[in-house]
């Protein structure tokens, strides 16, 4: 009878909660992408307001304002910031959404965003962040052709978590996007 119980409980949650494996490998699609990144900013500067990118890297409230999307599903080896061949699928989904982008708006500006979880040193984790950023970016310019001058990286190691905790979790290791060109100078 316990084992019976058992059994329905785990496949009820099973039915019930979306797997943690489904959820990693999820990319949203291009057409989700640029739909996010073409979204209008929360907030407007006026011209004498807009900073270097060296600024709005720094300011997270600048940052927040910005339209962006989150990515959390190319998996990188444990510790490592090279992008698999089989995760160039995916690499392929987001450099389609900023094609069309920049073809519509070549001053389009977009900038990736390394993120890692807590598991980790905090300068291991900064370093890695930055260097996942840089991977993509390299991999979006010399296997698909985007525009280097179009994207930027930072890394921002644990600094932003999603999920605040001092355990491994796979949603605060992402890239995030965010379009900036109406924030600089």
């Amino acid at each position: 009878m316990i084992n019976r119980r058992f059994f329905a409980a785990g496949l009820v949650t099973a039915l019930a909660m979306p797997s943690i494996a489904l959820a990693q490998a999820t990319t949203p699609s291009s057409s989700q992408i640029e739909r996010q990144l073409d979204a209008a900013p929360r907030m407007r500067l006026r011209p004498e307001q807009r900073v270097t990118v060296q600024e709005f890297k720094r300011r997270p409230e600048l940052r927040r304002a910005a339209p962006s999307i989150n990515i959390q599903s190319i998996n990188f080896a444990f510790g490592s910031a090279e992008i698999p061949r089989s995760q160039y699928g995916k690499v392929e989904t987001i450099a389609n959404a900023l094609s069309r982008i920049l073809r519509r708006n070549p001053r389009a500006r977009v900038l990736i965003e390394g993120h890692t979880d807590a598991v980790g040193s905090d300068h291991a984790n900064q370093v890695l962040s930055e260097n996942r950023a840089e991977s993509l970016k390299w991999t979006l310019v010399r296997s698909f052709g985007l525009p280097p001058r179009a994207l930027e990286t930072v890394g921002y190691g644990e600094q932003f978590l999603l999920v605040p905790t001092p355990n491994e979790n796979w949603q605060n290791r992402r890239v995030t996007l965010r379009r900036f060109d109406d924030f600089i100078r």
